[in-house]
């Protein structure tokens, strides 16, 4: 494992930065024979972080989130001695249950419903906490579980109850075996373009000129699979998860079929917080 050889391949400073502190904590762990972990990762992260293991040859390890399907992930580095917990049940693991906690907020009724993911999070980013130490928000009609970092927990606690908006709210603590699950909703829609170019996808579901479109691109504000997009020639496939800042985040299906003249009737799913 060459460490700089690894760093080397990386394009962006973000990058390098993240794969330096990943090898840090493998040679740690195994020096050590103890725990690491890292903040919580996105895809992108995620998926950068899969290939230094694999380069590296290392092998126990868990990505976690409080749940299967959560998109936010902490990285769990185990010594070999402790291969074995990868396999308990995670939802009562104790390597997990003392990296992970959970501050879920209920909300007053007239507040019912009128709060949304982005409420949350930028209550959150008031407050002047790292997004890293933040997992996934998982939004009720009444309230919504925050997964969050152990250490971050009793002051992010502390502090939403200090906040205007959530003052009449009962924010407490709970255990991740009492994490509520909230399936994703999504609003299907169909669109016709001649062909699956990040600029014109963006312009169909944005409803907006191609030139809005690039210029939204160009501002960095668009995401593919988790990671900053800025050409816009750029051709999307099925499955793929666009993010655009501040307009929302989309999955594209299907290409239900092709006309006559050549273009592409496509389905994206639009999730709805």
């Amino acid at each position: 494992m060459d460490k700089q050889e690894l760093m080397k391949s990386c394009a962006k400073d973000e990058d390098k930065i993240l794969v330096a502190k990943l090898l840090d904590k493998i040679k740690f762990t195994s020096q050590k024979n103890q725990i690491q972990v890292t903040d919580f990762l996105d895809g992108y992260e995620q998926k950068l972080s899969a290939q230094v293991l694999q380069q590296a040859k290392y092998k126990t390890y868990k990505f976690y989130g409080g749940y299967e399907e959560s998109e936010r992930k902490i990285l769990f580095f185990l010594p070999d001695k402790l291969f074995d917990l990868i396999h308990e049940p995670l939802e009562t693991n104790k390597m997990i249950q003392n990296e992970i906690e959970v501050i879920s907020i209920v909300l007053p009724n007239d507040l019912v419903g009128k709060y949304h993911h982005r409420d949350y999070l930028s209550a959150i980013m008031k407050l002047g906490i790292k997004r890293e130490k933040v997992g996934d928000i998982l939004v009720r009609n009444n309230g919504a579980d925050i997964v969050v970092q152990k250490d971050i927990s009793e002051y992010l606690l502390s502090s939403l109850q200090e906040l205007t908006r959530f003052r009449k709210s009962n924010i407490y603590i709970k255990k991740l075996p009492e994490l509520e699950v909230v399936t994703l909703k999504f609003e299907t829609m169909t669109i016709l373009v001649p062909q699956l170019r990040l600029d014109t996808i963006i312009s169909e579901v944005l409803h907006t000129s191609r030139t809005k479109a690039n210029e939204i691109i160009a501002s960095e504000r668009v995401l593919v699979n988790y990671e900053t997009k800025t050409k816009n020639s750029i051709l999307l496939q099925k499955d793929d998860l666009l993010t655009i800042r501040g307009k929302g985040k989309y999955k594209i299906g299907d290409i239900i079929y092709q006309t006559s003249k050549g273009k592409l009737r496509v389905e994206v799913n639009k999730y709805i917080s």
